[in-house]
């Protein structure tokens, strides 16, 4: 940074609004997605995008008796700043084989698709896979065939993963 620069702020700074999710409402979440690719599967198997995926890819891998889980790993964030893409592991040549080379029957998993730039990136390698999430933000929402709730694009989401239990001051000075 060049004297006289304001720093780059973070996209949670850029977001403004917090939404934290809990454990519980999390996994109600990832249950309710379920119920609704229920009703599209069956699918051969579940693509988890590291490593907002896993979690929810779990759930629903158990929920809907999937037993094949692959992983797409592709770094974006450095904790709260999102950069260049990063393909870190490809997905295996199994899993393509199960989806027939373009994804069909597979079932890509993520907790959030945000600006889409990472669900562009796996829809062009898994074209015909079936992509589902359980948060979306608007400018990444058409990437998406199935999600349970949308959040505005200035919303930043702190998974439970990503937090622990802490004492947080009303949103108006002098509500407590």
């Amino acid at each position: 940074m060049m004297a006289g620069e304001a720093p780059e702020l973070s996209a949670q700074e850029r977001a403004g609004k917090a939404f934290p999710v809990s454990w519980d409402q999390f996994h109600r979440d990832c249950r309710a997605l379920t119920w609704r690719l229920n009703e599209v599967g069956p699918f051969h198997a579940v693509i988890a995008i590291t490593r907002g995926g896993l979690v929810p890819a779990a759930i629903v891998a158990r929920e809907l008796g999937v037993r094949v889980i692959d992983t797409v790993c592709i770094a974006s964030y450095d904790h709260t700043k999102q950069g260049d893409l990063q393909v870190l592991k490809g997905i295996s040549d199994q899993a393509m084989k199960l989806g027939g080379g373009t994804g069909k029957g597979l079932l890509i998993v993520d907790d959030l698709v945000d600006t889409g730039k990472t669900g562009k990136l796996v829809r062009e390698m898994l074209p015909d896979a079936h992509f589902a999430t359980v948060y979306a933000k608007p400018k990444g929402r058409p990437l998406v065939d199935t999600f349970i709730t949308e959040v505005s694009q200035d919303t930043w989401i702190f998974f439970p993963w990503d937090t622990a239990l802490s004492y947080h001051p009303p949103l108006r000075d002098g509500a407590a």
